[in-house]
């Protein structure tokens, strides 16, 4: 072992070693492709990750600066190509990848972003079957929101005048695509819902690539649908093109032309079903009608009708029976009470003072009261004797009690 060199510190050697990367050409601005692990982002803002492939792995991370330019969110197990720089952290003695940008490897950032949202959307429960608003069956105002020279336009005024011409078409002109269409979109949802000047807005473009149909994947014009109070129908693309709108909105229609078809009912065929159920309600009227006119016929020919006055000969046949019945009910009833009568007179006869007095018996009376003991007498009393045939008055001269 050379002893004649003064020995390095451990930090000077993992500062030389860091010199010599950072002077590398290769290792200043490199590019790594592999699979991210252990995904960290602390509240710092920083990314920390392991790239990793399966003959090796090196420690990765991206300062809050660079990661804040990002239009997606890392995962653990997602493929990405890194740039950035190789360089030693000194104080650990760890050489890793400080990380500029970060591409997907395979699937497009496109639709990366797309996922990402939609999953994240998903769990907010802004897809949630409950709550899609109902389509109104007669739309009276119909908000469109799109392109005014687009061929989606074109199709869904077509649609729309042909199926239901009664209502009423308002445009509310927006970019379809390019910088500035999603926040134009957005206006036009919130400018139907903040004046009332819809029963139902369909919100949709033509086809076209990815790129074109990315307005109807922004994040602001997706919650802006989800909190309108009108229901809204999405109506981007063709049928096998698929946005965030139409996750979030209350009906999807596979394209503009649909979207027109989904909104109105069929004038034709409501004039068809209006007609059947006016020949219906026609039919059942006048078989109700002959009917009623078979029952008057029958009324017509009946006896009540053709002679009336047998209807009286029944009343009069039950008055004069009224009559003789209510003649022997008070007969009955006379008779009983005379023969009360007859008793209770008896029986006062038999009670009449004047017949006892008619026997040889008389009433005394003494100053009004009649005189019912010798005892209440004395001599020289003035008493009146009431015979049956008149009165007379005494006077006491004696008296001579029996007992």
């Amino acid at each position: 072992m050379r002893m004649d060199r003064e020995p390095l510190s451990v930090f000077q050697l993992n500062e030389y070693l860091r010199m010599r990367m950072d002077s590398d050409e290769l290792l200043s601005g490199i590019l790594v492709r592999g699979e991210i692990s252990n995904f960290s982002a602390p509240r710092s803002g920083h990314f920390y990750f392991t790239l990793k492939d399966p003959e090796g792995q090196i420690r990765a991370v991206m300062f809050r600066t660079q990661a804040a330019r990002l239009t997606f969110v890392p995962e653990d197990g997602m493929k990405v190509i890194v740039s950035g720089r190789v360089s030693v952290y000194s104080a650990g003695g760890q050489y890793q990848i400080y990380v500029n940008e970060i591409q997907p490897d395979g699937a497009g950032i496109l639709a990366l972003q797309f996922e990402q949202l939609r999953r994240r959307l998903e769990a907010e429960g802004l897809f949630d079957a409950e709550r899609k608003k109902p389509i109104p069956k007669f739309p009276a105002r119909i908000g469109i929101i799109t392109s005014p020279t687009g061929a989606a336009i074109r199709d869904i005024r077509n649609i729309l005048s042909r199926r239901f011409p009664f209502a009423q078409i308002l445009l509310y002109p927006s970019l379809v695509q390019g910088e500035g269409a999603a926040e134009q979109l957005a206006s036009g949802v919130l400018f139907f819902q903040n004046f009332g000047l819809a029963d139902v807005i369909i919100i949709g473009r033509g086809g076209g690539s990815a790129e074109d149909l990315w307005a109807f994947n922004d994040e602001l014009l997706a919650r802006v649908i989800a909190d309108c109070t009108i229901p809204v129908i999405s109506a981007v693309g063709h049928e096998v093109d698929f946005t965030i709108c139409d996750f979030v909105a209350d009906l999807r229609a596979p394209t503009p032309s649909a979207a027109a078809e989904l909104a109105v009912p069929d004038a034709q065929e409501l004039k068809r079903t209006l007609s059947a159920y006016a020949a219906g309600m026609e039919r059942r009227m006048r078989i109700k009608v002959e009917g009623e006119r078979r029952y008057l016929n029958q009324l017509i020919g009946s006896r009540a009708l053709s002679k009336p006055e047998s209807l009286l000969d029944s009343f009069r046949m039950h008055v004069a029976d009224m009559e003789r019945r209510l003649a022997q009910y008070w007969q009955l009833y006379f008779s009983g009470k005379q023969s009360d009568l007859s008793r209770i007179a008896a029986k006062l006869e038999g009670l009449n003072p004047l017949k006892v007095l008619s026997r040889g018996y008389a009433e005394v009376e003494k100053e009004g009261a009649v005189v019912s003991s010798v005892q209440t007498l004395c001599p020289e009393d003035k008493l009146t004797v009431r015979f049956s045939d008149g009165v007379a008055d005494v006077v006491v001269r004696s008296t001579n009690a029996l007992i």
